[in-house]
């Protein structure tokens, strides 16, 4: 019931600000910056403590240590990024390390961004910011990254060339904390279907929230025809649950009827109680085992390599704790919904209704044209926010 309700509260936050402006004059802009604000204000009484399970948050998982994973080519583009960045772009994209915008964070286009847009960027800093993307990511996580920036003008094509509402350029950074070799910093980049949370501390990251998909996710006309992307996620999940024993997949399926969306982790989530539900891993056969840990890493590795290493051995260190739950149908064709969830991850990948291309589709159900995944990073170690409790009481 907890869950439901902070589901119910969360997904709806949206629509009670529509509806509560659906009368009111004004431009469009200031429409948007009015459900922005109602939406940002219910943070205030929702203050951070992170997804848990019903029993409780579970403590002691993280702690900050030496990784020997060496950040400092992080730090250096963000330092060249906010030089490259005139003093007014300056102001507007650096905030408090501890800074509630962290949180701000939403997929829909509607939602008025913070920071930098590269849209507003001159080539010098569009370069310098995806240096720092670069520096971050592995080729996988930049070549992702730019696929749903790119697929978003296909989106905008595919609506009479719309580009004030979608195109590859309407994505936001900003900067929190200063760019330090010891102490705590990070960065966001915020848009429709791409927002990447990066925070540091000495030689640790913590990559999420993390969420990453698109509408539509094959691109088959329009100035980046060919573009395709979530695909391994896809296929590679649809084989792990394929490959189940006939028992072992009844207890992975929790529903057989897919007709909705179902994540659960979004914008506005960062404290849903989340039990475990599924088969879990220490059930699973050798190969089994080896086929999730397998699909955790299509997720994980969009960090570079060194710290993606060292969040995979996080991982497996619960691998007898993670479980791996399913939504919809197993046919080769199938729109379904998946979870991965452990103590220290939570993956959710999920087929959606069609909204920006619906006008092309038949009828509401989910598509495999639309993709949204998530990741998190379960116990109060999104955006970092352990290591940084830890920080504190240590440091200060």
């Amino acid at each position: 019931m907890a869950l439901m309700l902070r589901y119910i509260l969360a997904t709806t936050l949206v629509l009670q600000a529509t509806a509560a402006l659906a009368q009111r004059p004004g431009d469009r802009a200031d429409r948007m910056q009015e459900r922005s604000r109602q939406i940002d204000a219910r943070l205030a009484d929702d203050p951070y403590v992170g997804i848990h399970a019903s029993s409780g948050l579970q403590r002691g998982l993280y702690r900050i240590e030496s990784t020997g994973v060496s950040t400092e080519p992080v730090r250096l583009a963000a330092e060249k990024f906010l030089a490259a960045l005139s003093a007014e772009q300056h102001a507007k994209t650096t905030f408090a390390v501890d800074d509630d915008e962290w949180r701000k964070w939403m997929n829909q286009h509607f939602y008025v961004r913070q920071g930098v847009g590269f849209d507003e960027m001159d080539e010098t800093q569009r370069e310098a910011a995806f240096g720092l993307m670069r520096a971050s990511l592995s080729a996988d996580g930049l070549k992702l990254s730019r696929d749903i920036m790119n697929l978003n003008r296909t989106l905008g094509e595919l609506n009479d060339n719309d580009f004030d509402e979608y195109n590859e350029w309407l994505y936001w950074i900003t900067v929190m904390g200063k760019p330090s070799a010891d102490q705590p910093w990070g960065w966001q980049v915020d848009g429709h279907h791409l927002i990447i949370n990066y925070f540091v501390l000495g030689d640790q990251v913590v990559m999420t929230p993390l969420f990453v998909g698109s509408e539509p996710v094959i691109a088959e006309s329009g100035k980046f025809k060919g573009t395709v992307i979530m695909q391994r996620e896809q296929d590679q999940g649809l084989a792990l649950i394929r490959s189940l024993p006939s028992e072992q997949r009844v207890r992975a399926v929790i529903e057989t009827s897919k007709d909705g969306n179902n994540n659960l982790g979004e914008a506005f989530s960062d404290n849903i109680v989340l039990d475990y539900a599924g088969i879990p891993a220490s059930d699973l056969s050798p190969h089994g085992r080896a086929q999730l840990l397998d699909l955790i890493g299509l997720y994980v590795h969009n960090m570079r390599e060194g710290h993606a290493r060292v969040r995979m051995a996080e991982v497996e260190a619960h691998l007898d704790e993670t479980h791996f739950a399913w939504i919809g149908g197993t046919d080769e064709d199938a729109v379904f919904y998946y979870r991965i969830h452990s103590p220290v991850i939570l993956i959710e990948f999920d087929h959606q209704r069609p909204v920006g291309i619906r006008h092309l589709v038949d009828g509401r159900a989910p598509i495999r044209q639309h993709i949204h995944a998530v990741v998190r990073t379960p116990n109060g170690n999104d955006y970092g926010k352990d290591l940084l409790r830890q920080h504190y009481e240590r440091d200060h």
